[in-house]
């Protein structure tokens, strides 16, 4: 019901680091032996680079560049944080998770860091410590970033099927960012399934009126609300317009061969 959400949310994890690296972007020798004598400033550039070759799914070279800024800064808790990201990225759960214990032992409240551990719980399924950690992440006095944990925490309970709870957390997080154009959509999909269908239609519509946010998946969406609401009209030119701005996409065959309750 909500694997687009869950797909979506998984990149916006790693907000801020997943810029794909172009020649631009990749430190010369010169520069690099300026940073040489300043550690911290090689361990904060090379950390940067990680998360860009992260981005671009260079895995093995991501990690090479977290080694370098451990050298330089053995106790940089963001670069465990990022090796955690890596790993789960690999799919070397245990590595991730000792990465993630290691960067909250040197700094136990990093909010970044506990957001990124409780996902990654999340994917495994551990569904009552990813809650927990998503609300001591909040509860932290410095963590300015409450609207994605939200996100993230709301999705999570969608998963473990805590559909209340999933809907009254993604109610907070739409009041707290309302043009998030992601959680307009999870909290959609969450509706849908929980048979709120007007409601469903307020919030995907909003994802729709701004034509920079219509996707395949946010039509389809729609499609689906006003396929259960009985509007076959509108139904129709939901199926126009993918057909004319997405006719490649899997939702828009899932429209044409009547897959609605897939």
């Amino acid at each position: 019901m909500i694997r687009i959400a869950l797909a979506l949310l998984s990149a916006a994890v790693l907000a801020g680091c997943v810029a794909a690296p172009s020649n631009s972007d990749v430190p010369r020798e010169p520069r690099q032996a300026a940073d040489n004598a300043n550690p911290e400033r090689l361990a904060r550039a090379r950390l940067e680079l990680a998360g860009l070759y992260l981005g671009q799914g260079q895995y093995a070279t991501a990690l090479e560049e977290t080694r370098v800024a451990l050298n330089a800064k053995p106790d940089m808790p963001e670069a465990y944080s990022l090796r955690g990201l890596i790993y789960a990225a690999m799919g070397d759960l245990r590595l991730a998770e000792e990465a993630f214990q290691r960067a909250l032992q040197l700094f136990p409240a990093d909010g970044n860091t506990m957001h990124n551990y409780a996902w990654f719980l999340c994917q495994q399924r551990r569904f009552t410590e990813a809650d927990a950690l998503f609300s001591k992440t909040m509860a932290q006095p410095q963590y300015r970033e409450v609207p994605r944990t939200l996100l993230a925490q709301g999705t999570c309970q969608a998963r473990a099927d805590r559909w209340a709870d999933a809907e009254r957390t993604l109610s907070r997080a739409f009041e707290f960012n309302p043009s998030n154009p992601t959680v307009a959509f999870t909290l959609s999909e969450i509706l849908l399934h929980r048979g709120e269908l007007e409601r469903a239609r307020f919030y995907v519509r909003r994802v729709n009126s701004v034509p920079e946010q219509v996707t395949a998946q946010s039509l389809w969406l729609a499609a689906r609300v006003e396929r259960r609401l009985g509007n076959f009209d509108v139904l129709q030119e939901l199926g126009r317009q993918m057909r004319e701005r997405f006719p490649q996409a899997p939702e828009t065959l899932q429209f044409e061969r009547g897959r609605f309750d897939d």
